[in-house]
């Protein structure tokens, strides 16, 4: 969408079908160039002026018909198309996906098995806590796994409300074999904030902090 017209993502915008195939065709396209799999399908914001609740069944019946020709058209190309539910209490009061269970029960509705959910922990644990049973519940819908500390949006190590070496436990334990990532605000610069995950490896009795040897 118009990022400087306030817009983020188009998926579930009512009117805006054609921008969101157009914008789609323009992710697919780089998706191909650089080799990855996955295209977050981003809902879009209740528009200004308007009421949640009046707008809900409509953006919600916009969403799942874009979401079903996304799913389409990504399958052509043997790539996940994934849908992230944004808190609405802190980070962005106007974004029509909010909790892990209104997502999935989208997904239930548009019934494309290469449609998954990105679980942000950061979102997760502001909407609804409860973050090992979602976790566990939510498990085989998870397509993506990102992070970040709450409060502050900062490094895992850095003081807040969640534990994030027993999560990547929790997960190991639930046979997760994806990408985690990182989206966080680094309180420094990129390498000095990664020190976390050096000290993560070592804790696991992981010796070289490199990506070849962690993955082993």
């Amino acid at each position: 969408g118009d990022r400087e017209a306030g817009e983020m993502g188009l998926a579930a915008v009512p009117g805006r079908q054609a921008a969101f195939r157009q914008d789609l065709a323009e992710a697919l396209r780089y998706a191909r160039a650089v080799g990855c799999p996955r295209i977050h399908l981003m809902a879009g914001r209740v528009p200004l002026g308007t009421d949640r609740t009046a707008v809900a069944g409509e953006m919600e019946t916009t969403f799942i018909e874009n979401l079903r020709y996304a799913a389409d058209l990504l399958a052509q190309e043997d790539m996940i198309g994934l849908v992230e539910p944004i808190n609405n209490r802190i980070t962005d009061p106007r974004y029509f996906l909010n909790t892990p269970h209104q997502a999935a029960a989208i997904l239930e509705k548009v019934g494309r098995p290469n449609l998954k959910l990105q679980l942000d922990l950061f979102h997760c644990q502001i909407m609804d806590g409860n973050l090992t049973r979602n976790l566990e519940t939510y498990f085989p819908l998870i397509g993506h796994i990102q992070i970040a500390q709450v409060p502050g949006r900062h490094e895992p190590d850095s003081p807040g409300e969640l534990n994030f070496p027993y999560f990547f436990e929790l997960l190991e334990s639930l046979g997760y074999t994806g990408y985690v990532g990182c989206e966080y605000a680094p309180k420094g610069d990129t390498l000095e904030g990664l020190g976390w995950l050096r000290s993560y490896w070592e804790s696991r009795g992981v010796q070289h902090a490199g990506t070849s040897k962690a993955a082993e």
